[in-house]
């Protein structure tokens, strides 16, 4: 397995980071699959995904390089930047295009399995051509979503953030992604790949959340080191999250009742609008009547004030049935 030597301060000084190429790097892994994991997925590769297999056809170069950076066990290093915090996708994307022609194909020669392509082996455009895909990208089939998307990721960090001051780092990272956990003993598994380990105290590090269920990690060393990973399953997947039962329903009101039930980790009320598609107006009155009833509490987290389920909303939620997974999702 792979990890990474961190020590304790390392752990501290590190923070989320919201990643618009990041996002967009998934999405392209995802239109490179061509396989949805739920409704969503499939509704968002419908509607983008004839688009993207028609400029590639007609790009056959862009195409191969694309097929050899996005490798069976590893991708192309510069393909993914490490991202950095308040970067913009422009700032970020432009590092792409700035990677030099000899890194980029050292790079698609280690994620390509066998020998690179001729087609790619000596071409100086590579990096350019990698930036126009990733703004083509952005530009289709990501920013037209970004501010949903944006707040559903902002919402992921607040409750992971605030797990960490309630649980520790230990239990954040044991539930980022499959295959990362804490070791102990200042060590951090990224995956289960058997790599060497490498000590990165003293270097920045941040954790990165996206919507795809996507998850990988990056660095720059020996300055900064970054861990992808997908955003929380209710969030990502859900326009509501999970789903209220018609008994609970039918006792709160479903729009309360869907309030309610999500609150199986900590939100703020602008999370829970971005979540539920309901005003802000509406969720403040469904959280007054919740903590009046004593089903859910609040607390203050930095700037921001977090609303979860008490002991006797849990109880009211289990017993109702409610929680299953919806058959439908909105982008």
């Amino acid at each position: 397995m792979g990890w990474w030597q961190v020590n304790a301060d390392t752990l501290a000084r590190s923070r989320f980071v919201i990643s618009p190429l990041t996002e967009t790097f998934a999405n392209l892994h995802l239109l490179h699959a061509g396989t949805a994991s739920h409704l969503g997925e499939r509704a968002w590769l419908t509607a983008h995904l004839p688009a993207y297999r028609h400029r590639l056809a007609h790009d056959p170069t862009t195409a191969l390089l694309v097929r050899a950076g996005l490798g069976r066990d590893w991708t192309a290093d510069f393909l993914t930047p490490t991202p950095r915090y308040g970067e913009t996708f422009e700032e970020a994307v432009d590092r792409v295009r700035t990677v030099s022609p000899a890194l980029a194909r050292d790079d698609l020669a280690r994620s390509h399995p066998g020998p690179l392509p001729a087609t790619l082996a000596d071409r100086d455009d590579l990096p350019d051509r990698a930036a126009d895909l990733l703004t083509y990208v952005w530009e289709e089939a990501v920013r037209p979503y970004w501010d949903r998307r944006r707040r559903i990721l902002e919402a992921d960090v607040v409750a992971r953030t605030a797990r960490v001051g309630q649980d520790g780092w230990a239990a954040v990272l044991d539930t980022l992604r499959p295959g990362t956990r804490w070791l102990g003993d200042n060590r951090l598994q990224i995956n289960l790949y058997a790599n060497p380990p490498r000590e990165i105290s003293g270097a920045e590090l941040v954790f990165v959340p996206v919507t795809p269920k996507a998850g990988w990690v990056s660095w720059e060393e020996p300055e900064r080191y970054a861990v992808i990973y997908p955003c929380t399953g209710a969030l990502a997947e859900h326009r509501g999250g999970r789903t209220a039962s018609a008994a609970l329903g039918a006792l709160l009101g479903p729009a309360r009742a869907a309030v309610l039930v999500l609150l199986d980790s900590p939100h703020s009320t602008t999370q829970l609008t971005a979540v539920t598609g309901q005003t802000l107006g509406s969720v403040g009155r469904h959280l007054r009547v919740l903590l009046d009833a004593g089903l859910v509490e609040r607390r203050r987290a930095g700037r921001s004030v977090l609303y979860s389920r008490t002991a006797a909303g849990e109880v009211l939620v289990k017993a109702s049935g409610a929680g299953a997974e919806p058959d439908t999702y909105r982008s």
